[in-house]
């Protein structure tokens, strides 16, 4: 986040929309509410709805993915400080979360966000983006190409297109299910973000999804159970081990 080495690339400018994601591919959904200076999330502990603030803590303390992404922030020189780089607030429409590129922040809307398992999601894609951010020059704002590659990135690293969640949306026993998952969720989060048509958001998805799909960082495989996220996240903590020693 911030202090990324190198820089990402330009946030977005005045009055644009986070960079978002929604939880289905039902309804439009909007930017989270503006007007207000936006509320940390330690201080946001002592308001009347407690509930966002505490399933954040659980799933930064437990989940292995988000343990994991923290990690591999900080080795990047990002570490996430959760007063400073978490905010829950309440959005319009049916948004989840969404990271903020120009203020490197991750928005929880606390409004749509339904329990613990759903928080753990939506920190987990949100954190794969600022990951991306953090090591890469992401101009996410001005090239769908990059945008499309972190959703792709996010959508099939984060645990969306997990089978119990894709059976949960009907949608089970294809081949190659999980590539097809991806390129689905990958173009409804972009749509949320650009006007623009989805044949044109199909296409950036199309262009660069071999490379991007294949990017398993940080976790070096995709991890689909929490089973095998601690696997990549031991695997992660011993990457140098062998080089150290030599």
């Amino acid at each position: 986040m911030a202090g990324a080495p190198g820089g990402g690339g330009p946030g977005p400018a005045a009055g644009e929309p986070l960079l978002q994601r929604r939880d289905s591919g039902q309804g439009s959904p909007e930017p989270p509410a503006h007007g207000q200076p936006r509320q940390g999330f330690l201080s946001s502990l002592f308001t009347r709805d407690q509930s966002c603030p505490l399933m954040l803590l659980k799933t930064l303390e437990t989940n292995p993915y988000v343990k994991l992404l923290l990690d591999a922030m900080k080795h990047s020189g990002c570490a996430v400080d959760p007063g400073r780089h978490f905010s829950c607030e309440d959005c319009d429409g049916n948004v989840s979360g969404g990271f903020d590129a120009s203020t490197s922040q991750i928005v929880l809307c606390q409004n749509n966000i339904r329990n613990e398992a759903h928080m753990s999601r939506v920190v987990t894609h949100e954190l794969i983006h600022a990951f991306d951010h953090c090591r890469a020059h992401v101009h996410w704002f001005t090239n769908v190409r990059h945008l499309a590659c972190s959703e792709i990135r996010a959508a099939s690293l984060s645990g969306d297109c997990s089978l119990v969640n894709e059976i949960f949306r009907l949608h089970f026993g294809l081949k190659q299910h999980h590539q097809t998952c991806v390129r689905d969720r990958a173009v409804l989060s972009i749509l949320a973000v650009r006007n623009i048509s989805r044949e044109e958001a199909q296409k950036a998805v199309d262009e660069v999804f071999e490379s991007c799909f294949n990017d398993h960082e940080p976790f070096g495989r995709i991890p689909h159970t929490k089973t095998y996220a601690r696997y990549a996240h031991r695997d992660f903590r011993n990457r140098d081990r062998y080089y150290s020693n030599i």
